[in-house]
C-alpha cells in the first residue's frame, strides 16, 4: 500500500495509469484533489478548518472508468471509501434510504479498517494466547507448587540423569506441555481434534415502533446497546487444531484492541480522508430543469437533501458525530437524457470541478486488453495457469478483439470497456469448458486473429444475435 504523503500528483497519475487507460484529465483532477488533502493537513492549524475540498463531477458514458478511478484513488490514499447510487435515495418522508446513510456507511467502513489494522498489530500477542488455549485443550494444566514457573527446573535439559526426572505432577504436566508446544509450532498436530469454547454471536435485537424523531443511527445504536446487555453465550465445538487457531485468533485479537481508541481514530480518518463516490447522479436530475410533476418532485427532494451533506454538516452515526466538511465527494453520471445544468443550481455549486471522460476508442480497447496490471487477458491467463495450461494472445488477436468490441458498441449500445468482458467470454468459453477434460495439463493455447474471427465475426454481422449480447 502506498502512502499518499510520498506521492506527488504526477506519481498518483502514474499509479492510476497502471490500471486505467486514458482519461488523463480526470486523473489529473483527482490527483490534485488527493494531494491537496495532504497539503491541508500540513497547513497552519488556523487555516486547516478553512480549506475545503473541491468536489468533482465526472461526466461520461458507462464503462469509461469513472468508478474505477475513484476506487483506485481511495486505494492509493489508504482512505475510507464508499460507493453509493443516487437513485437508491428518496426524499425524506418517502420509503427508501435517506442520504445521511452514506456517511454512516463511511463511518462503518472506517471503523472496520482501523479495527482490522489494530488486530493485525496485536496478532503475535494474540497467537501466544491462542497457543495456550490449544495447549489447555490438549493437556489441561495442573496446579503448580508455589514459586515454580512454567518451563523451569529441569525443563529442556538433555542430561538424562535422575535429577532430570519430574518430581511432581506439576513438573510432569509442564514438561508434557512444553513438548506439545514444540509439536504445535512444528505443525505436527494440525489434524488433531480438540474441544474448545467458542463465543456464540448474540441474537439480533429488533426494535419495533421507534419513537418519533429517532433516526437510523440512533436506532442502530439502541440495537447494539441492547445486544451488548445480553450475556455472551459460549458453546463447545470439536475442531482440528488448525481450525481452532483460526476461530480463536480473531476472538483473542479483539480482546486486545481498545474499541474506544478505534472509534476515535476511525472517525478522524472518515472526516479528514474519507471519499464518497455518488454514482448515477444524473438519475436524480430533472430533465429540462422543470422540476414539475410526477417523480421530478422526489428527485429534486433528493438533491436538496444532498446539499447539506456535500456542503458540510454533522451526521449522527452509532460511533459518534461525523462532520462532512472535509470529506471528498466525487459524483458521476452518464447524463444521456439530462444535463449537468439540470441539477438544481445549489448542488451544481457544490461540485465546482467538472470533467468529461472520453468514450473509448479501438486503440483504447487494445491497450486495456494489453497494458493494465489487471488486464482481462492476464486474468484469463491466470485462471488457466491454475490448470497448468498456458494461454497466450497475439497482438493481432488483441487488435481484432478491440475492433469487434468497438464495432458492437457503435452499432448496439455503448457500454464502454464492459463490452470486453462479453467479447472475451464468448471467445474463450469453449476453451474454459474443455479444460481439463479435453485439454489436459501442460497444453499451450495460442489465441490468434484467425481464431478471433472464427468465433466472433458473427457478433457484428448478425444484428439479431447481437441484440441479446450485453
Amino acid at each position: 500500500m502506498l502512502n499518499e504523503s510520498f506521492l506527488t500528483p504526477a506519481q498518483i497519475v502514474a499509479e492510476l495509469d497502471k490500471y486505467i487507460i486514458g482519461q488523463h484529465e480526470a486523473k489529473r483532477y483527482v490527483a490534485i484533489a488527493l494531494r491537496n488533502r495532504w497539503r491541508r493537513l500540513h497547513a497552519p492549524a488556523a487555516m486547516q478548518a478553512e480549506i475545503v475540498p473541491n468536489n468533482i463531477l465526472m461526466i461520461g458514458a458507462t464503462g469509461v472508468g469513472k468508478t474505477e478511478i475513484a476506487r483506485r484513488l481511495a486505494h492509493l490514499a489508504d482512505a475510507p471509501f464508499v460507493k453509493v447510487e443516487a437513485s437508491k435515495f428518496t426524499e425524506v418522508g418517502y420509503v427508501g434510504r435517506d442520504v445521511e446513510s452514506m456517511v454512516r456507511d463511511l463511518a462503518e467502513q472506517s471503523v472496520n479498517r482501523v479495527k482490522a489494522r489494530r488486530q493485525e498489530e496485536v496478532k503475535a500477542q494474540a497467537a501466544q494466547a491462542v497457543e495456550e488455549l490449544i495447549l489447555d485443550a490438549l493437556i489441561p494444566p495442573v496446579p503448580r507448587p508455589a514459586g515454580m514457573k512454567p518451563g523451569g527446573l529441569g525443563f529442556g535439559s538433555s542430561g538424562g540423569g535422575e535429577e532430570d526426572m519430574p518430581q511432581t505432577d506439576a513438573e510432569l504436566n509442564e514438561r508434557t506441555r512444553e513438548r506439545f508446544r514444540e509439536k504445535i509450532r512444528n505443525g505436527e498436530l494440525e489434524e488433531r481434534r480438540i474441544e474448545i469454547n467458542v463465543v456464540q454471536p448474540g441474537p439480533s435485537i429488533g426494535v419495533m415502533g421507534a419513537p418519533p424523531g429517532m433516526d437510523e443511527a440512533a436506532m442502530s445504536g439502541l440495537q447494539d446497546m441492547l445486544g451488548n446487555m445480553l450475556p455472551k453465550k459460549t458453546r463447545k465445538r470439536k475442531v482440528t487444531v488448525a481450525e481452532a487457531r483460526k476461530l480463536l485468533l480473531e476472538e483473542e485479537a479483539a480482546k486486545l484492541v481498545d474499541m474506544d481508541e478505534v472509534k476515535d481514530e476511525a472517525l478522524r480518518q472518515a472526516e479528514n480522508a474519507g471519499i464518497i463516490f455518488i454514482d448515477e447522479i444524473d438519475k436524480v436530475a430533472t430533465s429540462g430543469g422543470s422540476g414539475k410533476g410526477g417523480p421530478d418532485v422526489s428527485r429534486q427532494g433528493v438533491q436538496r437533501d444532498l446539499l447539506p451533506i456535500v456542503e458540510g454538516s454533522a451526521v449522527n452515526t452509532k460511533y459518534g458525530i461525523v462532520n462532512t466538511d472535509h470529506i471528498l465527494f466525487i459524483a458521476a453520471g452518464a447524463f444521456h437524457v439530462s444535463k449537468p445544468s439540470d441539477l438544481i443550481p445549489e448542488l451544481q455549486g457544490r461540485f465546482p470541478i467538472r470533467v468529461e471522460l472520453q468514450s473509448l476508442s479501438k486503440d483504447d480497447f487494445f491497450r486495456i486488453l494489453k497494458d493494465p496490471k489487471n488486464a482481462l487477458t492476464k486474468q484469463y491467463e491466470a485462471l488457466l495457469k491454475a490448470e497448468d495450461v498456458e494461454l497466450t494472445f497475439d497482438d493481432s488477436a488483441l487488435e481484432r478483439l478491440a475492433e469487434i468490441a468497438s464495432e458492437v458498441n457503435a452499432e448496439i449500445e455503448n457500454i464502454g470497456a464492459r463490452r470486453l468482458h462479453t467479447v472475451m467470454s464468448r471467445l474463450l468459453n469453449d476453451i474454459l469448458y474443455d479444460v481439463p477434460d479435453k485439454i489436459g495439463p501442460n497444453a499451450h493455447i495460442q489465441i490468434t486473429a484467425a481464431l478471433v474471427d472464427e468465433r466472433l465475426a458473427d457478433m457484428v454481422k448478425n444484428r439479431d444475435l447481437s441484440q441479446y449480447i450485453l
